[in-house]
């Protein structure tokens, strides 16, 4: 999962992944959107600097994947398709939780063997909460161990992880407070690689829902 100094680099191949999005076309998830100018200033800069070792075009949105919910589809067919009933009850189990605002921390540069992050830290175990009551109306798609980030960038080419570590030494790690009102569900066009994100429906944390 994370780049190891003896491994290489997974590179993302630019190609149609026929086999993986089967012709749907909107990949959907829950996600919590990057509102800290400061910090997006710092990731922008070190997407530049990363720039000859990351994969470009880069049109996707600063944000933190809360939970992969999978083909947002008008009717299910397949295991990996999601539609608006479980939309509905998964907020339903989020009314449940009655969510205010809270604060994550933001430290640390990190690689994935595929990909450059930036660490989240969730001291009060809020994202686990939500997580867990999302899960319990539909099972996450394609679910490794949580690790809550900040994507950068998709590797471009093959290099060592020796390589990258070596760069990522030489980064400063500012640390900043990113503040979370609300949690927004969406997704992207599954046949654009790294394509922008597109909000479909938002939950506001701290207010009744009908």
């Amino acid at each position: 999962m994370f780049l190891a100094l003896d491994r290489d680099v997974t590179p993302t191949l630019a190609q149609d992944y026929v086999e993986w999005h089967r012709g749907r076309s909107i990949y959907s998830l829950w996600y919590l959107t990057v509102d800290c100018s400061q910090l997006s200033t710092y990731a922008q800069a070190l997407q530049q600097h990363f720039a000859p070792w990351l994969f470009a075009p880069n049109t996707r949105q600063l944000h933190i994947t809360l939970y992969v919910c999978g083909f947002w589809q008008q009717e299910k067919c397949y295991n990996d398709d999601f539609v608006a009933e479980q939309l509905k009850l998964q907020k339903n189990r989020l009314d449940q939780l009655d969510l205010s605002p809270f604060s994550l921390q933001v430290q640390g540069l990190n690689s994935f063997e595929s990909a450059l992050f930036l660490h989240v830290h969730d001291q009060e175990g809020q994202l686990d909460k939500i997580r867990h009551a999302l899960n319990g109306v539909h099972p996450e798609i394609a679910a490794l161990d949580y690790c809550p980030h900040i994507t950068l960038g998709l590797y471009a080419k093959v290099c060592s992880g020796q390589e990258i570590w070596s760069l990522i030494k030489q980064m400063d790690t500012p640390s900043f407070e990113l503040q979370v009102h609300g949690l927004h569900f969406g997704g992207y066009q599954a046949q654009v690689l790294q394509g922008p994100l597109h909000c479909i429906d938002y939950y506001r944390l701290g207010e009744k829902h009908a």
